[in-house]
């Protein structure tokens, strides 16, 4: 108090300056730390959310499904390849090479999760993603129910949301299956051979006869002819 000087007009102005200086300061410093603490906390909640949205797709893709096989085929493309080479039959190996094509999308997509997993899991999630990929590495098929039980909890707890219930029984859980492009080809391969069937309807046939959309054509020629004899 001793440096305020109110005595006199000149000391008065000084002393309102000093204090208004003093406030524009101690403010700035406020407002600085303030966008410092914002600036590091919508960081931190990007990352979390860019993590939660990669362990929730990792978590689809690990246990999407309930019913059929919930186990993993490691088996690779080389290895299809010398299958499809020993195979004799023709329609054994059709078949046997539209599953295999099918477990190898899986293979693929199930790779990639793990991967993120060991990037942006915990402990835990680590260390169940890498025996996965290690067996898989292996040859091995491989079971990713208990990696999506982990998964399934950590999520539920990163969005606040109450645990499951002790009597709700949810069976194992196995990776998405995945769909092939061949069905939708062959959908829009009848779809455009029935529309070319439809537009080429009044043409010739492969048998040399007229279709029926050149008959009115054909009857209009026969009337002139006879009126001509």
């Amino acid at each position: 108090m001793r440096y305020l000087d109110f005595s006199s007009v000149p000391g008065a102005l000084a002393t309102l300056l000093g204090l208004a200086v003093f406030t524009l300061i101690g403010v700035s410093i406020r407002v600085l730390m303030m966008q410092t603490i914002q600036q590091r906390r919508e960081r931190m909640n990007r990352q979390i959310n860019e993590r939660l949205r990669t362990l929730i797709a990792a978590y689809k893709t690990l246990g999407g499904s309930f019913t059929g096989q919930l186990t993993v085929d490691p088996t690779h493309l080389r290895d299809m390849h010398m299958e499809a080479h020993q195979d004799t039959h023709v329609i054994g190996h059709q078949g046997q090479h539209n599953n295999s094509d099918r477990s190898r999308r899986i293979r693929d997509a199930v790779e990639a999760a793990l991967s993120d997993i060991i990037l942006l899991g915990t402990k835990e999630h680590v260390r169940l993603a890498s025996q996965a990929a290690s067996d898989m590495a292996a040859g091995r098929p491989i079971h990713t129910a208990d990696l999506v039980v982990s998964l399934r909890s950590f999520i539920r707890t990163a969005l606040d949301l109450d645990p499951i219930p002790n009597d709700v029984t949810i069976p194992l859980q196995g990776p998405t299956r995945t769909l092939g492009s061949g069905g939708r080809g062959k959908g829009e391969g009848e779809k455009a051979g029935n529309k070319g069937g439809n537009n080429g309807g009044g043409g010739m046939s492969g048998d040399g006869t007229v279709g029926p959309g050149t008959g009115m054509g054909v009857r209009t020629s026969q009337t002139d002819n006879d009126r001509v004899e």
